[in-house]
């Protein structure tokens, strides 16, 4: 190697920001904008994996605005709070769902101390929950709504995150903005749709082929269509009766199409794994 080839090497290796760590076993659920149903789905993944064999930890990453307890029906005595204030540490907090067969980790609503964490508790909060993953076989992340730093950082420590949109245009636009923002930062390659409440799966393809055109067009992205949720009335059903879908109505339209993306997760983790062992192994 030459002289400046070595200094130019050295130069990038300065300049070239390290890459954040990852939880290879952790799917985030993301969604530009809130209203989509991120949470309910979020739930519902957690329970159709948990149903498969799998060990499952469901996340409420939704600092300051979460509601995962909410639709469970919950009352948690041990929440985020409580680690972001050093009294406890994460696995601490971690209760089990007997109903769904997984385990939780709550967060606070209405805390806005949370949703305005300083960077240092922030990075202590990711490095606790990729420690803590490692005993769980899927870690689902339930992002908060929106591309803030709190929703951007959480996200990338996810070896896959699933954008949830609906065909409304502010959820399409925000769902690209979020795309955007990720390209910038070299996270977007792990960025998979969901298309949620579609009236059919013609209308579903539709509503993927608008934000494909656009991230393709501008962006040079091509983000995979994970999976497609048919519009349910037992959705909210279920929503109101803060019981899940898999139990409440577990033949529903939206509860198989959970389920096939549960499938897709479950073979996409295998796969990764596979890949990552490869790579150390050469």
């Amino acid at each position: 190697m030459s002289e400046a080839l070595a200094d130019k090497t050295e130069q990038t290796k300065k300049t070239t920001p390290p890459s954040p760590p990852k939880g290879t076993n952790i799917i985030a659920v993301a969604s530009g904008k809130g209203g989509v149903g991120k949470t309910w789905f979020s739930i519902t993944l957690s329970h159709a994996l948990a149903n498969s064999g799998k060990k499952v930890l469901l996340f409420d990453g939704d600092l300051g605005l979460a509601n995962v307890d909410v639709q469970l029906g919950l009352m948690p005595k041990r929440d985020l709070n409580d680690v972001i204030r050093g009294r406890l540490g994460l696995r601490k907090v971690i209760q089990p769902f007997a109903d769904g067969g997984f385990d939780i980790i709550a967060g606070r609503s209405g805390q806005a101390s949370l949703s305005a964490l300083p960077a240092q508790r922030l990075t202590m909060l990711r490095d606790q929950l990729i420690e803590v993953a490692h005993e769980y076989d899927v870690v689902i992340l339930d992002l908060g709504a929106g591309v803030d730093r709190i929703v951007r950082m959480l996200s990338a420590s996810a070896i896959r995150t699933l954008l949830v949109t609906t065909d409304e245009p502010t959820s399409l636009t925000d769902a690209y903005a979020f795309i955007k923002l990720g390209s910038a930062a070299g996270t977007s390659k792990n960025v998979g749709v969901v298309v949620n409440q579609a009236s059919n799966s013609s209308e579903g393809q539709k509503t993927y082929k608008t934000l494909l055109k656009a991230c393709e067009n501008f962006l040079r992205l091509t983000p995979p269509l994970i999976g497609m949720v048919r519009h349910d009335p037992r959705v909210k059903d279920s929503i109101r009766h803060q019981s899940p879908i898999l139990m409440r109505s577990p033949n529903a339209e939206a509860s198989e199409d959970v389920e096939k993306i549960a499938k897709f997760v479950i073979k996409d983790l295998a796969k990764k794994s596979a890949q990552t062992k490869a790579s150390a192994a050469s």
